[in-house]
């Protein structure tokens, strides 16, 4: 499932018939600035939300600048990605984390929403991004899973969860639970409060005496980013009586229509800072409003692919393969080592997504299915081999070949194909090593190193 895939749709439609438009008039984009309305509605935007966006296109757009302009459909796709942007938030919100300090998270949102999740994947982060020390704190006394489901998540990250069995007010365990980290040197806490199926009036006195009492440093609002509109009512409740510091946005990884990204903001005047985007523990990403409006219109996301790949790969390591294929002694063991890496940023399509004009008509021809299926064979293929074949293909003769088919459940045709993409590769990186000689010594630019 694409990100807002049925709004990314609907813009990309819009866009191309802009583009098809040698010149445009008023009408035309009188015409595309309704279509954009009706896209947004239906993707549940706040009507106030869509009224104050298509207006602020609408001025922009009616300029000269634009109806003047050698691509006047470029100019507008340009002038919509903007305001997209503005609504978003403009800029990122940078958190001030410090390192001798105590920072302190207070996860707050109605329950369903992810809280407990999405504590335990900001812990994970930082402590990997900003080398924090983190502790998770079970503050939810209610649902009878939830200290449970933190202990959990605490043992699959290895990060450390604090509980007080028995004790059942919230306001206490956050308190003790800062005077313990304190105690043994953690410089993040992350508060899991409880949740309640609707907002109502003890829910916020307990989330405000816990404020009262512990100063969070973040006070962060956790959103289903599945709500639509509904998203608008909750954030404004919570962010009146708490003032949150900012919003997580979840589940955009499900059946999304966009009403809470592009509504929320707006509504609370506060940043979204991080998105989640899939069930691993890894599905965690700081939010860039450009780059979730260029993702929204159908652009892509190529600056979130790449710090994919720079969190993913190890530097010494892609330099040494690097090397390799300067060489051409790259064999059939690094191949196996690239496709693990690949696999380590993401499913394919949740990739694929993230490059320009990939959109479920672009991704419709290719049948990821298959894909997955053949990248299983290739794997299984390579581990059926020895060293000496991995480091020496030209060496599998008919009868190796046989024995390779058997051991990894695939047919010898399998394993003539995968041979022969392999050396043609193997020649083609040849072919690049070579171009480089005699020129000025630099980094060569390959995908996922």
């Amino acid at each position: 499932m694409m990100v807002f895939e049925g709004l990314s749709e609907k813009f990309q439609d819009i866009f191309a018939g802009m583009r098809r438009k040698g010149k445009l008039d008023e009408a035309d984009i009188k015409a595309a600035n309704r279509e954009i309305k009706l896209a947004l509605l239906e993707a549940d935007v706040n009507f106030k939300v869509v009224k104050r966006f298509t207006k602020a296109v609408s001025e922009r757009a009616q300029g000269e600048e634009i109806l003047k302009s050698l691509t006047p459909g470029q100019q507008y796709i340009k002038v919509v990605n903007d305001e997209m942007t503005r609504l978003l938030g403009g800029e990122i919100k940078p958190l001030e984390l410090q390192k001798s300090d105590l920072n302190i998270f207070m996860m707050v949102g109605l329950q369903g929403a992810g809280k407990t999740t999405t504590a335990g994947k900001i812990a994970n982060l930082l402590r990997k991004e900003n080398k924090l020390k983190p502790l998770l704190v079970a503050c939810d006394v209610y649902r009878p899973a939830a200290i449970d489901q933190l202990k959990v998540l605490g043992e699959q990250l290895d990060i450390p969860v604090y509980t007080m069995p028995g004790m059942k007010e919230p306001r206490i365990i956050a308190n003790q639970a800062i005077s313990y980290a304190q105690k043994q040197g953690y410089n993040l806490v992350i508060l899991d409060t409880a949740g309640r199926l609707q907002i109502d009036e003890r829910l916020m006195r307990e989330l405000m005496d816990i404020k009262e009492l512990v100063h969070p440093t973040e006070t962060l609002l956790v959103v289903d980013g599945m709500t639509g509109q509904e998203s608008v009512n909750v954030a404004k409740s919570f962010d009146d009586q708490l003032d949150i510091s900012g919003v997580v946005l979840t589940k955009l990884d499900g059946d999304t229509r966009g009403g809470a990204a592009l509504s929320v903001t707006y509504t609370t005047g506060k940043p979204i800072v991080f998105i989640g985007s899939g069930e691993k523990l890894s599905d965690l990403e700081r939010f860039h409003p450009d780059r979730m409006a260029s993702r929204i219109l159908g652009m892509g996301d190529v600056l979130s692919l790449i710090d994919k790949a720079q969190e993913m790969v190890d530097e010494e390591q892609a330099r040494a393969m690097e090397e390799k294929i300067r060489k051409a002694t790259f064999d059939l063991s690094d191949f196996l080592d690239q496709l693990h890496q690949l696999q380590k940023m993401g499913s394919l399509t949740s990739l694929l997504e993230m490059m320009p004009g990939m959109n479920k008509k672009a991704l419709a021809g290719l049948d990821m299915v298959k894909t997955e299926q053949q990248t299983k064979r290739t794997e299984a293929i390579i581990y059926a081999m020895t060293p000496e074949e991995r480091a020496k293909p030209e060496i599998i003769n008919g009868s190796r070949r046989k024995r390779i088919a058997n051991g990894s459940g695939t047919s010898v045709a399998d394993v003539n194909r995968l041979l022969k993409g392999f050396d043609q590769s193997r020649k083609m990186m040849k072919q690049m090593g070579g171009m480089g000689k005699g020129r000025k010594k630099g980094r060569m630019k390959l995908p996922f190193m």
